[in-house]
């Protein structure tokens, strides 16, 4: 069990509240931490998703960071490949696991539907997981310092990435350094991405200091620099990037593409293609 700390650190105070925890200290830390991420309720303990939080200081961030790894329960987590679970605008290692995923990863191992993997979740700003800010630089957290944190604690290697929204967009920009460092991943999923149409409508965000920058950046104007990557993509009709991400899924051709009918930039939504997600991945980990 984690410590009341570090949940607090990880998550938030703010955002503990607002998932409607008690911060009183009466619930276990434990399980304030499984109900923020979606996995207490009446799922058996032994059927629920291991969930680790450290508190790790990043160079490439210049600052302390929340480490955050999730994984099914009763697996030897010896060289457990894991995906990088990137999260969204305004969120942080604790809100990165949407739609149900500890519960779908949990349940999809069990049957044996999947091999066993796990993800690695931390916090990465609101800037487009990209040195924005001289010396915040999250992306060269993912390829620099990752690697080194899951090695400490006896998990293999990344082998894929996961986001939504603003994290879906920095799975794509991972995607794209691992080519072009030649070390390719095996599988990217990425929901909702923030792919937008138009700088008027980016550059609200001030995460890039000018329209080249962003253009040079952005995967829609990328499409043909993430490799052979098998690609998921999953969005709804109604969602606030569907032009954007209509248009990718047309450039590139996923090798997996749903639209959700009806479905908007919300977490009802994500739990309908979350256990989609997990399949996906898990068919690419080996």
């Amino acid at each position: 069990m984690v410590s009341r700390r570090t949940v607090l650190g990880a998550l938030g105070v703010t955002g503990l509240a607002a998932a409607g925890l008690a911060l009183n200290g009466k619930a276990p830390a434990g399980e304030a931490l499984r109900h923020a991420l979606g996995v207490a309720g009446p799922v058996p303990v032994p059927k629920r998703a291991v969930v680790k939080v450290d508190r790790v200081f990043s160079r490439q961030r210049g600052r302390e960071v929340g480490l955050l790894t999730l994984v099914p329960p009763g697996v030897d987590t010896r060289g457990l490949p894991m995906s990088v679970l990137l999260h969204g605008r305004y969120g942080s290692a604790g809100y990165a696991a949407v739609g149900g995923l500890p519960e779908a990863l949990v349940s999809a191992v069990s049957r044996g539907s999947v091999p066993p993997f796990g993800f690695v979740a931390v916090d990465g700003g609101d800037h487009y997981w990209h040195e924005n800010v001289p010396g915040d630089d999250p992306l060269g957290m993912l390829l620099e310092e990752i690697p080194g944190w899951l090695s400490e604690r006896g998990f293999g290697p990344v082998f894929a990435a996961t986001g939504v929204s603003m994290g879906g967009f920095g799975t794509l920009l991972y995607a794209r350094r691992r080519h072009e460092r030649r070390e390719p991943l095996k599988a990217v999923a990425t929901m909702a991405p923030a792919l937008m149409t138009s700088w008027d409508e980016m550059s609200k965000r001030n995460a890039f200091d000018d329209e080249a920058e962003w253009a040079s950046l952005d995967p829609l104007r990328n499409v043909d620099k993430h490799g052979p990557v098998p690609l998921g993509v999953w969005v709804g009709d109604k969602d606030w990037f569907i032009e954007g991400t209509r248009r990718f899924i047309a450039a590139i051709k996923p090798a997996v593409a749903v639209i959700v009918p009806g479905g908007g930039h919300d977490d009802s939504t994500y739990r309908k293609v979350v256990p989609d997600v997990v399949r996906f991945l898990g068919r690419r980990v080996g």
